[in-house]
């Protein structure tokens, strides 16, 4: 499929983490990104996936490692080992359920308790195609983002729109930030950033989760 790659061809590999409650759509956000699939009967996540694509933006192979995990209490004491190391974030509500929408401000809080100030953050509106069934206006949304200073798009991982769009921006603004580090700093200057040759420990983070998961109850 255009726009993979092998997985060890990349320059810049950037950790993104989905955010927001349970059954907002997360899980098919990612496969519908990163495999083309949507899953009518998709279960709530237990635990914590990853899935990775990589995608040519500028001239560079950007692979991204996007995290997901279940927006349940129960699981909240994991969040330090899933936050690490990500420079971006989306952050998704459903559009025909209010209250996941009132939850953003809360899961953006603990996003910025636990990652970099520069994180590139989008506000997700999933679920546009179901229409007649809307509660939180475009407006709503817009506005929220425009406060709190994030991106905005509204998205179906049903109907497969803006699903695209949204994580390539987050990737682009991800990739502009660190050129832009890169070119006021000298070659250090986007050190923070894992680059090919620097990516961040899978192997420490996943042991890290599969400890708590196995806990948690």
């Amino acid at each position: 499929m255009a726009g993979y790659r092998a997985d060890d061809d990349y320059d810049y590999l950037f950790k993104l983490v989905l955010i927001g409650d349970s059954g907002v759509g997360k899980s098919n956000l990612l496969s519908r990104f990163t495999r083309n699939e949507f899953n009518l009967e998709s279960k709530s996540t237990i635990g914590v996936e990853f899935a990775t694509r990589s995608l040519n933006l500028d001239g560079k192979v950007i692979k991204a490692q996007i995290w997901d995990t279940a927006g349940q209490e129960r699981y909240r004491a994991i969040t330090s080992a899933y936050y690490r190391g990500a420079v971006g974030a989306l952050l998704v509500y459903d559009v025909t359920r209010h209250a996941t929408f009132e939850n953003a401000a809360r899961w953006l809080k603990e996003l910025r308790e636990h990652t970099d100030p520069n994180i590139i953050v989008m506000l997700i509106g999933n679920k546009s195609d179901l229409r007649h069934l809307v509660a939180v206006s475009t407006d709503e949304g817009r506005s929220f983002s425009e406060r709190e200073s994030l991106f905005f798009m509204e998205t179906s991982a049903l109907e497969a729109t803006n699903v695209e769009q949204a994580f390539t921006e987050v990737l682009t603004q991800i990739h502009r930030m660190v050129s832009k580090k890169a070119v006021e700093a000298g070659d250090g200057g986007a050190s923070a950033i894992p680059s090919k040759g620097e990516s961040i420990d899978i192997k420490e983070e996943a042991s890290a989760w599969k400890k708590v998961r196995c806990c948690s109850n």
